[in-house]
């Protein structure tokens, strides 16, 4: 391969692992009574690949524990990958307990990434009462303040509560989510219903289309679609994104969840 070729390879492997973010840019203010089911425990565990090529693994597990509810997300690089761009990813989530909530409000954010020289240690602690979140940057000592609404979410809890909506072809969903420092709005359009075939087996699915206005770590340029089951699960079995050449993929191979 070409140096311009492994660049241009190199930047598709980063957007592929930054990728796994954006599928938890979604957030939500709604309440629906007619909601599907989400199963906690659950763990989804992905292939990463980018013109088809293996380059990473990632996983999705929530669990209940203590009272609360704590949602870890972890991408890594094969191999031969890490020897030229390493990649190791890891955010948390906890909720607290809230009878009004799906899940519970968020209580705590924590993301610690490595991509290839570019690190970050980043967490968020979410006081409702006062209407603050308090952001801590533990690499440089950056500390803030930042103004919330009592239904906010973390990035990464925000995706479950998207899963407990009843989701129709030809209406947008309308979310809130805080992320970068900043409180975003962000239009999920659900476009269709499409059967699909992966490792696991074939699916009917529905495919929303995230409009993110989000800043950082994907190009809005680029469109992304989601394949979630159209069950009462509405598990995400797969994610796909355009990115300079080509597309990346997150496919669901594995893990423990209901069938």
């Amino acid at each position: 391969m070409s140096i311009n070729g492994f660049c241009l390879y190199r930047s598709a492997v980063k957007n592929m692992f930054l990728m796994l973010f954006v599928f938890t840019w979604l957030s939500t203010i709604l309440a629906c009574t007619n909601a599907s089911a989400l199963t906690i425990p659950e763990k989804l565990v992905y292939d990463l690949t980018w013109t088809g090529i293996k380059a990473g693994t990632a996983t999705q597990e929530i669990v209940a524990e203590n009272g609360e509810i704590k949602i870890t997300s972890i991408a890594r690089s094969v191999d031969w990958i890490t020897v030229f761009f390493p990649v190791e990813d890891r955010i948390v989530s906890i909720l607290s307990a809230n009878p009004e909530a799906k899940l519970g409000q968020s209580k705590s954010y924590s993301l610690k990434t490595r991509e290839g020289s570019h690190r970050r240690d980043r967490e968020v602690q979410f006081n409702h009462a006062k209407g603050i979140a308090y952001y801590k940057d533990n690499l440089n000592g950056e500390k803030r303040e930042l103004p919330i609404a009592s239904s906010i979410l973390d990035t990464l809890s925000s995706f479950y509560f998207v899963r407990t909506l009843k989701l129709e072809v030809g209406k947008s969903v309308f979310l809130t989510i805080l992320d970068n420092l900043k409180t975003w709005n962000v239009e999920v359009q659900v476009l269709r219903k499409e059967k699909i075939k992966t490792s696991l087996g074939t699916f009917d699915t529905i495919v929303i289309k995230p409009l993110m206005q989000s800043e950082g770590i994907i190009d809005r340029k680029g469109e992304m679609l989601i394949w979630l089951t159209d069950d009462k699960r509405l598990l995400p079995v797969k994610m796909k994104t355009k990115v300079k050449i080509g597309s990346v993929t997150a496919t669901l191979v594995g893990g423990s969840f209901q069938h």
